[in-house]
């Protein structure tokens, strides 16, 4: 690998910038949801994937997940475990959405507020930079700046 590329993905300041820009983007994205668990239900619902008796559930517990794990990345308390988490959630929208643009439905994504319309081939690119940004925290070996509780062993 390149000198200049393995220092790039080496560099704990790149690594703690995509940290927070990951945190801060997960925990505004909670905030309408947790605001508004019924609207939310609605567009989870909406997505025609999920029985019935999920819905309610996944429409409350996924905002929680995504503040929780957003805040984790953001004060660096256990941020491999949080980019985990982020990046499993990452993949099942990414798939969740795919599906439904193959289905060639019309929906609202729900991502940052529950009256968001947008492109949904957009949110997938702009999912998938995520998921390569959760990637590089994830697989960061090096040491991270600004974490209150870590795991100092690697994969």
């Amino acid at each position: 690998m390149n000198k200049n590329l393995r220092d790039l993905f080496h560099n704990s300041w790149i690594e703690i910038a995509l940290r927070w820009i990951l945190g801060i983007t997960f925990i505004y994205a909670s905030y309408y949801k947790i605001m508004s668990p019924t609207d939310f239900a609605k567009i989870v619902y909406g997505y025609n994937l999920f029985p019935g008796v999920l819905i309610n559930l996944i429409a409350i517990i996924l905002p929680f997940m995504e503040l929780i794990s957003g805040l984790a990345l953001l004060l660096g308390i256990y941020p491999r475990s949080a980019a985990l988490i982020i990046n499993g959630l990452l993949l099942a929208f990414i798939f969740i959405l795919t599906i439904n643009i193959l289905r060639g439905y019309e929906f609202d994504c729900g991502c940052f507020s529950t009256k968001e319309a947008g492109s949904p081939k957009l949110m997938v690119a702009r999912d998938i930079i995520y998921l390569i940004m959760g990637l590089q925290v994830f697989l960061f070996n090096g040491a991270r700046k600004g974490c209150l509780i870590r795991l100092d062993r690697t994969i």
